[in-house]
C-alpha cells in the first residue's frame, strides 16, 4: 500500500510521539508498503526549529526508506495563544501543499496531536478519494481543558467542533488505552469505527539488562542504592511535585534515591520545588541520548508513571 503519514512530530525529535511514527513508519516499510510522511520541521521538545532546518519553507529527505516531506512551523519557546494558533495555521496550510507533491495514497493515516490538521487530510482525503485512519495519541481538547492549558471558551469550541470534525470524517479511529473508548462512546462515536491498539516498544532495543557495570548508576553515583526513576515528560498532567513530596518522607532511608529525567527547563522548575521541600535524596538530569535509554531503564528498581487523576482519561 501507499501510506500517508500525517504527524506533527518525526524524527530526529527525540522523545514523545516523533520515535513511535518513526518506527511506525520504518516498519511499515520493511512490510513491503510505501510509505509519505508529512511532517513539521524538528521543533519538539525546545519549541524551536532546529538550526540546521532554519531558513527554509520546505525540504524533502529520505531515511530508512521513508520519504519525509517537511514544512515550515512557527515555533516559539514561549507559551502565548497567538503563537499556538500560528503553530497550527503555518503547520495546517503549508502541509497540505507538501502533500499534494506525490504519488496518491491509499490511506491517510494522521496522528492527533493536534487537532487542525484534520482540516487538509479530510480534504486530501475527499481529492484522492481514500480513508482517514485516525490515531489518538491524545483526547484534545479535554486534556487541554481538564489541566488548565485551554482556558479561552472560544477557542474551547472551536477545538470541540474541530475533534467532532476529526471523528467524523476517520474510517477507523485508533486509541491506545481504555479510557480513550470510553471518553468516545460518551461523544457518540461509533463503536464500530474504535479499535484499541496499545503503543508499542521495539523489545530488541528495550530489554531487561543486568545493574552490574551499568554506565547510568556508575556516572550518577547509584551504585548500591535503590533507585526510583521517573523519564519522560514534565508537564501540567504529570504531577511530579508529589512524587518529590514522596521522596521527603524517604529522606532518612539513604539507600533510596528518586530520579527524575526529563527537560531542563521543566527540571529547573522541579529544581527549586526540590530545594524547597529539602529533598536531598531526588537528583534532577536531562534527558539521555537515545542509545543510552536501555541501560538508563535498566538501573531502576521501580519505573514511575505518574499522571493526574482528572486526566487519566485523557492522555
Amino acid at each position: 500500500m501507499r501510506i500517508l503519514l500525517y504527524s506533527y512530530n518525526y524524527y530526529p525529535e527525540p522523545i514523545g510521539i516523533a520515535p513511535l511514527m518513526t518506527e511506525l513508519a520504518e516498519g511499515l516499510v520493511k512490510r513491503g508498503h510505501q510509505v509519505r510522511v508529512l511532517t513539521a520541521f524538528p521543533w519538539y521538545p525546545n519549541s524551536e526549529i532546529d538550526p540546521e532546518y532554519r531558513g527554509k519553507i520546505y525540504l524533502e529527505e529520505e531515511r530508512n526508506g521513508v520519504k519525509i516531506q517537511r514544512s515550515y512551523v512557527w515555533a516559539r519557546p514561549q507559551r502565548s495563544l497567538k503563537n499556538r494558533i500560528l503553530f497550527e495555521l503555518s503547520f495546517v496550510f503549508l502541509s497540505f501543499f507538501q502533500a499534494l507533491k506525490g504519488e496518491k495514497p491509499d490511506l491517510i493515516f494522521l496522528t492527533v496531536p493536534g487537532l487542525p490538521v484534520c482540516v487538509p487530510a479530510a480534504l486530501l482525503s475527499k481529492l484522492y478519494g481514500v480513508p482517514i485512519i485516525l490515531n489518538l495519541q491524545d483526547i484534545l481538547p479535554d486534556a487541554a481543558v481538564h489541566v488548565g492549558l485551554l482556558t479561552n471558551q472560544k477557542m474551547i469550541k472551536v477545538f470541540s467542533s474541530l475533534e467532532k470534525f476529526a471523528y467524523k470524517t476517520a474510517s477507523k479511529i485508533s486509541v491506545i488505552a481504555d479510557g480513550f473508548t470510553k471518553n468516545l462512546l460518551t461523544k457518540n462515536v461509533p463503536s464500530q469505527k474504535i479499535i484499541e491498539i496499545p503503543n508499542w516498544v521495539d523489545v530488541s532495543f528495550i530489554k531487561p539488562l543486568p545493574k552490574n557495570h551499568n554506565y547510568f548508576r556508575q556516572e550518577n553515583h547509584l551504585e548500591g542504592k535503590f533507585v526510583v526513576l521517573y523519564s519522560g515528560n514534565i508537564a501540567l498532567t504529570q504531577p511530579l511535585e508529589t512524587l518529590i513530596d514522596a521522596a521527603v518522607q524517604l529522606v532518612n532511608i539513604p539507600e533510596i534515591k528518586v530520579v527524575i529525567v526529563g527537560k531542563k527547563e521543566a527540571l529547573d522548575r522541579l529544581e527549586k520545588y526540590r530545594q524547597q521541600q529539602g529533598a536531598s535524596n531526588v537528583l534532577l538530569l536531562p534527558f539521555q541520548p537515545r542509545e543510552k535509554l536501555p541501560e538508563m531503564l535498566a538501573a531502576a528498581d521501580v519505573g514511575m508513571v505518574m499522571q493526574k487523576h482528572n486526566v487519566i482519561s485523557f492522555n
